[in-house]
């Protein structure tokens, strides 16, 4: 599906995301832009999962701008709290998109259960990439990465959540970590690479 020299719409508004998509997809050739450059609507993502969301997101700038689009939709799952904030993790920003208060709202969510150790801050990022055609078909790619919640935050790489998780094998988080050191391993990454090697065979 995917060839060097194809425009392709990053599915997103978020600055943040859209720039680390550009990097993992540098190499390969391709035109890219993102839906905020376009002008184009954020379609409303009720989905009940990260798939269903990347879906909606995925096939709503296909639809729009005639070329082929991809999202991603990702978020934070934190064992301790059931799985959230999960497919609301940009709620929990706010209207404003705060995300130092979204990593505050869980560490006191985190601190109402009791959990201080490492076993009882588990958690992880789940991410879910739709490659979508204007004529409707799609594929989806998922990926994951497992680790803890640290308090307080520390980095200043990354965005999101990534300045209190701590990857399984790690003592930093992805937010104290250089960007192609978190490419490698992240679940951005994971999802990747799976697309990738769909598309491009590598």
């Amino acid at each position: 599906m995917l060839e060097a020299g194809t425009k392709l719409v990053v599915a997103s508004h978020n600055a943040g995301k859209v720039r680390e998509i550009g990097e993992l997809l540098e190499p390969f050739g391709l035109e890219v832009i993102s839906a905020g450059e376009l002008g184009l609507p954020e379609p409303v993502e009720d989905g009940d999962t990260f798939a269903a969301n990347a879906l909606i997101k995925a096939l709503a700038a296909a639809e729009a701008s005639g070329f082929v689009a991809l999202s991603d939709d990702s978020g934070l799952a934190v064992d301790a709290l059931d799985g959230a904030p999960g497919i609301y993790s940009a709620r929990w920003a706010g209207e404003s998109k705060d995300f130092a208060l979204a990593m505050r709202n869980v560490e006191e969510a985190l601190a109402a259960k009791g959990a201080k150790t490492d076993d009882q801050r588990r958690a992880h990022f789940v991410c879910s990439l739709c490659l979508a055609k204007p004529d409707g078909t799609h594929e989806i790619y998922e990926g994951r990465v497992d680790g803890a919640l640290v308090w307080p935050p520390r980095g200043e790489n990354g965005f999101g959540y990534d300045p209190v998780f701590q990857c399984d094998g790690y003592d930093i988080t992805f937010g104290e970590m250089e960007p192609d050191a978190k490419h490698a391993i992240s679940h951005r990454a994971n999802a990747f690479k799976k697309m990738i090697k769909a598309q491009f065979g590598g």
